[in-house]
């Protein structure tokens, strides 16, 4: 199953355990009705203890509470992700056409970069069968010739495997990448569902007198994890316009028939790792844009096993590809 197809069962599971809302919106009614009549009957006897008039309007909160609450799928949810529903399609919009356009470069850059190499006498043979057979063609049966030609097999096969382990690491680290998108998504539905079906019973406290608090706590951690895939998703279109950049670059280097092109990939593997530590960070980017409370500690550790992470995944990259992105990522 590809990664966006999970990204969509993620958002089905949202929807189909939305229902469950109203089990506990029962129940929150109970206890809003409860604290309804404390509150009202403490802010009337305040009221008649210091002879004062009886301030109608403060006492309209528990009330207006209810009605959230009885209709808390249509007038809670619903308004609230209504209104970020919009900002979540339009980051993914923005994800898609960088991708796109990366797709597009990419594919042009390896047909550019087979051509450099096929102008290239030293490395045309060792991915081309026709230059392979045409080279063993000029050769003799001489010893030397043979000694060569047993030389030109193993070179080639040298190269084959070097190119199978980088193809695997760099398949490894888009899995690793794709997984970091999907630990975050994952993670996010979770404290949506938790939120949502919870969401009754933190309106119902919020009308104890002392817990007033609650309803706008449970408003910005909603409101905060909500905006966790935008900005996943806008950090991917970051790091895809970096890497369309880069292909822009090799492209127009490639153009040069005297360039002789690096395989080595060591720039898109550097931006692999610092994407897959750059996931975890969303929570915290999150959080300057609403501040919220409620998941540090959680947040925290996921943070520090991001980081331990990048140190092993820099490590092997700099043992693949020279040492220059694990001195990047010490």
């Amino acid at each position: 199953m590809e990664p966006n197809n999970l990204h969509e069962v993620l958002r089905s599971v949202y929807e189909e355990m939305m229902p469950m809302c109203a089990d506990m919106a029962a129940v929150a009614k109970g206890v809003a009705g409860l604290g309804a009549l404390f509150y009202v009957a403490l802010k009337v006897w305040q009221s008649l203890s210091r002879a004062e008039p009886i301030d109608l309007f403060p006492m309209l909160r528990p009330f207006a509470i209810g009605i959230c609450i009885m209709f808390f799928s249509t007038l809670v949810l619903g308004s609230l992700n209504g209104v970020m529903s919009p900002i979540v399609q339009g980051s993914h919009s923005m994800l898609e056409n960088q991708v796109m356009d990366m797709n597009d470069l990419q594919q042009k850059k390896d047909l550019l970069e087979r051509e450099a190499m096929l102008r290239n006498p030293e490395m045309a043979y060792l991915i081309s069968n026709e230059e392979f057979d045409k080279k063993l063609e000029e050769l003799g049966w001489s010893p030397s010739d043979l000694v060569t030609m047993s030389g030109m097999y193993i070179e080639r096969q040298m190269f084959t495997i070097k190119k199978d382990i980088r193809d695997g690491f760099r398949e490894f680290l888009e899995i690793l990448f794709q997984a970091a998108a999907l630990v975050i998504d994952t993670i996010r539905t979770f404290f949506l569902i938790v939120l949502s079906i919870l969401g009754p019973i933190a309106f119902a406290i919020s009308v104890w007198d002392g817990f007033q608090t609650t309803l706008t706590q449970w408003l910005t951690r909603y409101v905060s994890v909500y905006l966790w895939l935008p900005v996943a998703d806008i950090f991917s279109a970051i790091l895809a316009k970096i890497q369309t950049l880069i292909l822009e670059r090799d492209i127009e280097m490639l153009a040069d028939p005297s360039f002789i092109p690096d395989t080595s990939n060591t720039v898109y593997i550097i931006y692999m790792v610092i994407g897959i530590i750059g996931y975890f960070t969303v929570p915290t980017v999150t959080g300057w844009v609403i501040q919220a409370g409620g998941a540090g500690n959680f947040m925290r550790n996921v943070n520090q096993t991001a980081t331990k992470s990048g140190n092993v995944a820099g490590a092997a990259v700099g043992s693949a590809t020279g040492n220059i992105s694990g001195r990047l990522l010490k």
